[in-house]
């Protein structure tokens, strides 16, 4: 049995070294504690991603949880089992009174927690835990902890789809059970990743005759069809078949009885161009009846009536979809030519879409893997924008002032709005020179839990410049925006806070 305060411990100490050997090491010795009831749990808490996946757990419950619980525990007493047994009650919660009922199961939970735990719960449950001990690390504790050979165990992650699945697998089976685990329609597997290029002429030198495809901004959807059951997961390996109805009607008319298909949902408008990528979100949220369909468009075949295909070159699976899904994929063209494929990523961004995918014809299907076969091509974007905050980090940024707080300029100039937040793109000589800066900005100081944990709001004079993929609407902030997948740049010392981008330059960007 394993104490819940022993995998914070572990996270603390996986996060305070930059060794890959060390915090493997940390994570296996947790795992050979563990019973073969509790491994799924542990790793999904030691990686960010409960096995229960996203709750709709908010920082509103979460404060407001904190407010209504005690003072919480001097010692620990919660196991693993506790917790993953919590989480499982919040997320049955659901209907009329549910927010409530989930601040009274929360505030409990808080009471029996110390206050370690209890912030690292917070951070878990919010989405905001990072102590370095992500997927790749752990696959190689998971090998460590069994004695199984990292390749064996990564490869039973890509076709299996679950780190957590995959590690009881291996601490309870050993290798032949992991050696079992292969592409089975009606589960899911990892999806494969793509690199980023500044062009597409870069992108073909690089991986030579190549599928040009249009990059959808919509929700990455992986299906599986046996027979007339079918089933729709998402990038994360969720299970949202109930709420696509007409993506199931339009799987069960192709011609095929056993299918796996990669693609993109996507809600398109009257005139055949994409809604904005929350409204496509927001539709696949909800089970309620809407009047927009969300229909597929499909870029890869992984496996046809009984013959598995993600070892086939991409040109092999190309011919198999065009076959069984024809009216249902992605545009594109096979080129060996930068200005041809340049030519389709103009006309991806003339019908709405957000760039293009350049993939190299020959590649196989390299599930769960991040490779250079595979290119991203997107429009950059780059914003000034002023810090209004930043939040004190943890793991290894403990100590630093690391998550910042954005504003734009009002366009009247009278004041700063938020518009998003990020932790991303900053070194460490970055971090300890903004930790410096900020503190003699400071204003007043938001404590959470403890010192050094919180918000310190400050004066609005540092500019800093942010790259962005692109703004969607977003009631979270002022001015009805939000950044998507903002990044640091570097500070501008030589712009004032009056130079910096006003709110209407940052609403230019959404999507039209």
């Amino acid at each position: 049995m394993v104490l819940f305060h022993e995998v914070v411990s572990t996270s603390t100490s996986v996060g305070a070294t930059s060794s890959r050997l060390a915090k493997s090491r940390a994570l296996a010795d947790l795992l050979l504690k563990a019973e073969p009831a509790e491994v799924e749990a542990a790793v999904g808490f030691l990686v960010g991603e409960p096995r229960q996946g996203r709750i709709g757990i908010g920082w509103k419950t979460l404060q407001g949880a904190a407010a209504a619980s005690p003072e919480g525990a001097i010692q620990p007493s919660l196991t693993v089992a506790d917790i993953d047994s919590a989480i499982t009650k919040l997320a049955g919660q659901s209907g009329p009174g549910s927010a409530a009922e989930r601040i009274s199961l929360l505030a409990g939970l808080f009471g029996q927690s110390t206050a370690a735990e209890t912030a690292y719960l917070t951070r878990l449950l919010g989405g905001e835990l990072r102590q370095g001990a992500l997927a790749g690390v752990m696959t190689d504790a998971v090998a460590k902890a069994s004695g199984i050979p990292a390749t064996l165990v990564r490869r039973a992650v890509m076709m299996g789809g679950r780190l957590d699945t995959t590690a009881r697998i291996a601490l309870t089976e050993g290798p032949a059970g992991l050696e079992g685990v292969g592409l089975e329609p009606g589960r899911p597997l990892q999806p494969m990743l793509a690199s980023t290029a500044a062009t597409v002429t870069e992108a073909i030198e690089a991986i030579g005759e190549a599928s040009v495809e249009w990059k959808l901004d919509g929700i990455r959807i992986q299906v599986h069809r046996r027979g007339n059951d079918v089933t729709v997961y998402t990038r994360n390996l969720n299970d949202i078949t109930d709420r696509l109805p007409e993506l199931v009607a339009v799987v069960r008319s192709l011609p095929a009885t056993t299918l796996v298909m990669d693609g993109e949902a996507l809600v398109l408008d009257q005139g055949g161009r994409p809604v904005m990528f929350q409204d496509t979100a927001s539709r696949v949220a909800t089970e309620t009846e809407r009047t927009e369909a969300v229909l597929p468009h499909f870029f890869d075949l992984l496996h046809v009536d009984g013959r598995d295909l993600v070892d086939e070159p991409l040109a092999v699976r190309l011919a198999e979809l065009e076959r069984v899904a024809g009216p249902h994929r992605i545009p594109g063209t096979v080129t060996a030519d930068g200005e041809t494929g340049e030519a389709v990523l103009v006309a991806s961004l003339a019908a709405g879409h957000e760039g293009v995918m350049v993939k190299a014809l020959s590649s196989p299907y390299e599930a769960g893997r991040r490779g250079k076969a595979w290119r991203k091509v997107k429009p950059v974007h780059t914003l000034d924008l002023v810090v209004l905050a930043v939040e004190w980090g943890y793991g290894r940024r403990t100590g630093w002032l690391s998550n910042l707080h954005l504003g734009a300029l009002a366009d009247d100039g009278s004041g700063f709005m938020m518009v998003g937040k990020t932790f991303k793109g900053m070194t460490d000589e970055m971090l300890r020179w903004q930790t410096e800066r900020f503190q003699s900005l400071a204003e007043r100081e938001e404590t959470w839990t403890e010192p050094q944990t919180g918000t310190v709001w400050v004066r609005p004079e540092q500019v800093v410049e942010i790259r962005v993929d692109g703004v969607q609407r977003s009631t979270k902030y002022p001015g009805d925006i939000a950044l998507r997948f903002a990044r640091v740049v570097g500070y501008r010392s030589d712009k004032s806070a009056d130079e910096a981008d006003r709110l209407s330059t940052v609403q230019a960007l959404l999507p039209r």
